[in-house]
């Protein structure tokens, strides 16, 4: 299969309230990634939008961003999987390169949530689920990890404070991400305030809504190294995808979109758990990064909190998970997240994430759920 690598990353800052436009925030992220890359609009020859829609009034934003950042007249995409859009948005993108038909496509994600209420962007989430069956009885996003973090309390004996344990790690690599939302050191006693929103899960075991946009440039292999001093590659991409029903799903521990995607990622890479220096998961709720450390292989079933409880995904640890803050510290503007995650994962692979960086690290791996496990994509880099 034909070779095809990152060679350029980019992300706005993740703020509570944008006050430019969509069109301004998206290109803050292309900006930095056209510079990171060192290239022109001109040598871009497709480009795949990624957002969730309803958040803001534009209809087919692809058009919008096309134009606004001088890729017309060029092809453009545009693509959603709500939460894991812009992770769909790389496998497209992959899929133009690999086929030939393009050289170099550019991933561009964005979302400007504080363009409505707080209240309104619940019930959006909400409506992520099934509208027949399931919204109009009020279930909203931390009601369903909820169900989720019951179900895996019930299996495997975790507790909140296991939960809290994650959110302590993320605020600490939280206070170092000058792109994070929230960049404030917390304690395990301030984490356990019983300050509930869906029981078991507590105020900080949810990710706070964002504005912001991020970026990925890929080329193929003749492309990267000609325009590219440390390309990093692709390796695996799984994706897969679950009943958006929830009585369609016959477990509560874990995500079976995730799995089967890990599993497919892992078999395309040929590599295993064990190889992955560094990860990115996908922390909308600290129960989420739980299960991924078990749907990821990284922990047996009902073993991830012993990863957290003995600090191994930590930065120092056997598998560091996060080093970035996560959703939990950076915030989850929507179709900006997988992105986001991404440009971690290229910048540690390229030896260049600061005071977060993992030592000797050539592996990486991103893992990015769309709404309550509907949508599951994994992808899998390396330094060569």
């Amino acid at each position: 299969m034909a070779k095809v690598a990152v060679i350029g990353v980019g992300q706005s800052s993740f703020v509570r309230a944008y006050p430019g436009s969509i069109r301004e925030l998206a290109f803050e992220a292309f900006r930095e990634a056209m510079k990171d890359a060192g290239l022109k609009s001109e040598q871009i020859e497709a480009s795949v939008i990624c957002s969730a829609p309803e958040y803001d009034k534009q209809r087919t934003p692809a058009g919008l961003m096309a134009e606004y950042c001088g890729l017309n007249p060029q092809p453009t995409f545009y693509v959603e999987s709500v939460c894991s859009s812009s992770s769909s948005g790389l496998r497209t993108a992959y899929a133009l390169v690999a086929s030939g038909l393009h050289d170099v496509v550019i991933v561009l994600g964005f979302q400007k949530m504080s363009e409505i209420s707080s209240a309104e962007s619940q019930e959006r989430m909400g409506r992520g689920a099934d509208i027949q069956w399931e919204a109009p009885f009020g279930t909203m996003m931390p009601a369903y990890y909820a169900m989720y973090a019951r179900g895996h309390f019930e299996k495997y004996g975790t507790t909140e404070e296991d939960l809290a344990l994650i959110r302590l790690k993320s605020s600490t690599y939280g206070v170092i991400n000058d792109k994070a939302v929230f960049r404030k050191s917390l304690d395990l006693p301030k984490i356990m305030e019983p300050k509930y929103i869906a029981t078991p899960l507590k105020m900080y075991d949810c990710c706070a809504n964002a504005d912001g946009s991020s970026c990925m440039i890929l080329a193929s292999e003749e492309k990267a190294k000609e325009l590219c001093a440390k390309p990093v590659w692709i390796r695996g991409l799984g994706m897969a995808t679950a009943p958006i029903n929830m009585a369609g799903r016959d477990t509560f521990s874990g995500l079976k979109c995730a799995q089967l995607a890990a599993k497919r990622a892992y078999e395309m890479a040929g590599v295993g758990p064990k190889d992955i220096n560094v990860a990115e998961v996908h922390d909308c709720f600290t129960i989420a990064e739980m299960m991924a450390y078990e749907d990821l292989g990284f922990a047996e079933p009902g073993k991830g909190k012993d990863l957290i409880r003995n600090k191994e995904t930590y930065k120092e640890g056997k598998i560091p998970v996060n080093v970035d803050g996560g959703l939990l510290s950076k915030g989850h503007p929507i179709g900006a997240t997988g992105g986001s995650q991404i440009r971690t994962i290229v910048l540690q692979l390229r030896g260049e994430a600061g005071e977060m960086q993992v030592p000797e690290a050539k592996i990486g791996l991103v893992h990015n759920i769309g709404g309550v496990g509907i949508y599951g994509n994994v992808s899998i880099f390396s330094a060569d």
